[in-house]
């Protein structure tokens, strides 16, 4: 296992880690799994074993079964291990039932605690943007969790560019901690992140950890253009996440494919190896209905693309060069940073644009 310090805190975290989506299996979380306490030991043995130090849940899996199920299967094992968890979504009718008040975010805490038989949560994200509560109520929230020793770090998911430099700003003018991780889908199939996400996890620091990266079991090689599994996320109706252009996810697991083929790897091993050599990355939360699905994919650690291999798999799946960034291709590239490049990089074998 490699370990990768994740962003400018001094917390190393491995480069896989497990998902627990699938625990529980309560509502509509049953079309993923319904995985129990004795699965959930068994495969977080097979993690533990494989080097994975990390383990990601949050309060809305399964309505807080997931939380349940892993703290009672980490038994014994809880003091070498991190443990992530997240809180903003909708969690009961009520009108405090949501978002990242005062209010919301230390109740939930404290019930996420008594779910997951600890004392401490090792990184709280805020799990989606909450555009009513001010940032200063939330990250002074989050202070008197650390300072009461409850949380340790702090992070954000699904955060626009523009929500996650105001978080920041704030932090920094009014002396309150910082997001030191964010938690983004980031696959070849999607690939926007680059335009703000990953470039400001470069330049301020940021660590990230990526949700969902074989996208929901899309780049697995279980899905081809003339094959479907019948037992699948999709199959079972769920959405996440939205594929806009199937012709080009088509060609993108072509190019997998044929990778994996001459190299003797999975097709699933190819997608988590390119993830891992992008800027910022700290850790790839996978996710797993077997022992055999989280060797396999903590086996993607060690295998190294090579540039060609890279330059293949960039040009199937770059995203669109929009505006503003055709325009600094042209005539801002000899003046790019290194948080420019995490972009433009992609398009340096194209002339003016």
């Amino acid at each position: 296992m490699e370990y990768r310090v994740l962003g400018r805190s001094g917390l190393k975290v491995s480069a896989i880690s497990m998902g627990t989506f699938s625990f529980g299996g309560v509502g509509d979380f049953a079309k993923v799994a319904s995985q129990g306490v004795d699965d959930a030991r068994r495969l977080i043995d097979v993690c533990i074993d494989g080097g994975v130090n990390l383990f990601d849940t949050a309060n809305m899996y399964s309505f807080g079964r997931s939380e349940e199920i892993l703290g009672e299967a980490l038994k014994g094992k809880r003091d070498g291990v991190l443990i992530s968890s997240k809180v903003r979504m909708r969690i009961g009718d009520g009108p405090n039932d949501e978002g990242v008040s005062r209010f919301h975010l230390i109740r939930e805490c404290e019930r996420s605690l008594k779910r997951l038989q600890t004392d401490h949560i090792d990184i709280y994200h805020m799990h989606e943007w909450d555009g009513l509560t001010p940032l200063d109520e939330m990250l002074s929230a989050l202070s008197s969790l650390i300072q009461s020793g409850k949380i340790r770090y702090i992070g954000c998911s699904n955060y626009s560019g523009w929500h996650l430099m105001k978080a920041l700003s704030v932090a920094d003018q009014q002396h309150l901690p910082r997001f030191v991780t964010q938690q983004i889908h980031y696959t070849l199939e999607a690939r926007e992140a680059e335009y703000e996400l990953l470039p400001i996890s470069v330049d301020q620091g940021i660590g990230v950890t990526v949700w969902s990266p074989l996208a929901a079991g899309l780049l697995s090689g279980e899905f081809e253009r003339d094959r479907s599994p019948k037992v699948s996320r999709q199959a079972a109706g769920w959405s996440e996440p939205p594929i806009r252009d199937r012709e080009k996810l088509w060609a993108i697991i072509d190019v997998l494919g044929e990778i994996a083929a001459a190299r003797n790897a999975t097709t699933a091993q190819v997608a988590l190896a390119w993830t891992l050599t992008r800027p910022a990355i700290s850790s790839l939360v996978v996710g797993g209905l077997t022992e055999q699905h989280f060797r396999d994919n903590i086996a993607a650690v060690d295998l190294k693309l090579t540039a060609g291999e890279l330059d293949k798999l960039n040009r199937a799946s770059r995203v669109p060069y929009i505006y503003p960034y055709w325009h600094q291709h042209n005539f801002a590239h000899e003046r790019f940073s290194a948080a420019d490049r995490v972009l433009h990089d992609s398009y340096g074998d194209l002339g003016r644009v």
